[in-house]
């Protein structure tokens, strides 16, 4: 059951319908009222209920025209985003009743959304001090009768846009293969849009619109923090295949997803990049192969490379080094907090770290606008990559091997061994078996990618 900020399980909610006295410590409901799609306009409605509170996220789609025979795939598809999308306002108060008002999961996808919830808000539990264990399980309704259909789609590829180097890796290479693609981003940020026009003039925005009451009731105390929101991501880019005619999804998350951000006091991982780990990619796959369509693949292009190969190869596309950015103070609902990168967070850290090895101080000043690793004052920032401790950032950031083998390569190379944040951290390293820069750029490991698009012909 979900615990309250007392520890207690949650009260019931005084009688009242307004979200002014709404408070996450009488939280006890949430439902999942539902949703609709409206081709003609292309808006879809999502719509929720927390205790006495309306809740409704709009997303807008160019306006369509979908063939009959792809409806049943579609109106699945807006299943999934409705219920994975959810999170971000169960969140909020964690009741531990969840009820259903309008289509059903079945066993099955109650069970996927279960992991998903757990799994995917365990950070927002490890940082709220909630358990994640006792997260309600998701009812589910009847047993698993549908078997998805083809929807008949194009052969061509969504590639969505993030603003940062992987996603540009990821178009370079489609575009290497001459894939007939365009880049889509889901959100209004300026940068990425500016970014997405930059490769193709069909790039493509999709706006996200939360219910602002959510800002009120964190505002009044509610429940905050990391949601996964490449999973929410994943599912509107699901429902955007379908209906604008894509049969390829092509995601560009890494390996170093995978590893755990830190293990929490029950011995539990607790993964910050969850949604981008190929355990996800596997349960959304398998999930849109069984309710969704035969014919329609959502996956991460870069799934066989970790960070730093993806570095390797981004310090090659010069053309794109001044209008990336990875730095994540870009990208907040509210508007940029910096002007393409801060310096100071974990993000603007390992990129810089993970770039170093393949170019210059002079060209990472082009990009940075400073040294970063030249600065004393950021050396704890640079430690915390290595996790010495066995805990990571909670970032988007590469494993902890991947760092310290990009230090240790930096402090063998005269053009980066004295400088500040080398010559501090690199005697830490000591003692520890470091794999090389060339061990940890080798593509490998298990992957989704199409057999014509995979780098390494025998993972699987």
């Amino acid at each position: 059951m979900a615990k309250g900020p007392s520890g207690k399980s949650a009260e019931v909610l005084p009688d009242s319908d307004s979200a002014a006295v709404w408070r996450p410590e009488h939280s006890r409901r949430f439902v999942f009222v539902g949703r609709s799609y409206e081709p003609g306009s292309g808006e879809v409605s999502l719509n929720y209920m927390l205790d006495d509170v309306c809740l409704r996220e709009v997303i807008s789609l160019p306006p369509a025209s979908p063939p009959p025979h792809r409806w049943p795939a579609i109106e699945a598809a807006l299943d999934l985003l409705h219920w994975v999308a959810g999170c971000s306002y169960w969140k909020a108060g964690c009741p531990a009743e969840v009820s259903f008002s309008g289509n059903h999961p079945n066993q099955a996808q109650a069970a996927w959304l279960t992991r998903l919830f757990r799994a995917g808000l365990a950070e927002f539990a490890y940082r709220n001090g909630l358990d994640p264990a006792g997260f309600p399980e998701m009812p589910g309704q009847g047993d698993d009768f549908r078997s998805a259909e083809p929807a008949g789609l194009k052969r061509r590829t969504l590639v969505p846009i993030g603003g940062g180097k992987d996603s540009l890796v990821a178009w370079s290479r489609l575009q290497a293969h001459a894939e007939d693609c365009r880049p889509v981003q889901i959100g209004n940020s300026v940068l990425i849009q500016r970014l997405g026009l930059a490769l193709s003039d069909q790039h493509l925005l999709i706006p996200r619109q939360l219910d602002p009451t959510l800002a009120r009731l964190n505002a009044q105390g509610a429940w905050n923090g990391h949601v996964p929101v490449t999973a929410i991501n994943a599912a509107v880019m699901t429902l955007a295949a379908l209906v604008l005619d894509y049969d390829r999804v092509a995601f560009a998350n890494e390996r170093s997803a995978d590893e755990a951000t830190l293990h929490d006091e029950s011995g539990r991982a607790v993964n910050h990049q969850f949604s981008k780990s190929f355990e996800f990619e596997r349960m959304m796959d398998g999930w849109i192969r069984r309710w969704i369509a035969c014919d329609l693949k959502v996956f991460s292009l870069l799934r066989q490379d970790r960070e730093l190969g993806v570095c390797r190869e981004f310090a090659g596309l010069t053309a794109w080094h001044g209008l990336f950015s990875s730095c994540n103070r870009n990208f907040h609902l509210e508007g940029p907090r910096t002007n393409r990168w801060c310096g100071q967070c974990p993000k603007c850290h390992f990129v810089f770290l993970a770039l170093a090895p393949f170019m210059t101080p002079a060209a990472l000043i082009d990009i940075f606008g400073r040294d970063l690793l030249e600065d004393a004052d950021q050396i704890d920032g640079f430690a915390d990559l290595l996790a010495l401790d066995g805990r990571k950032p909670f970032e988007c950031v590469g494993e902890a091997q991947e760092a310290r083998a990009a230090l240790a390569a930096l402090a063998a190379s005269p053009a980066w061994s004295r400088h500040a944040v080398v010559s501090a951290l690199s005697p830490r390293l000591k003692g520890l078996a470091l794999p090389t820069l060339e061990q940890v750029c080798r593509p490998a490991g298990p992957h989704l990618i199409p057999s014509e698009w995979a780098r390494d012909q025998d993972a699987t």
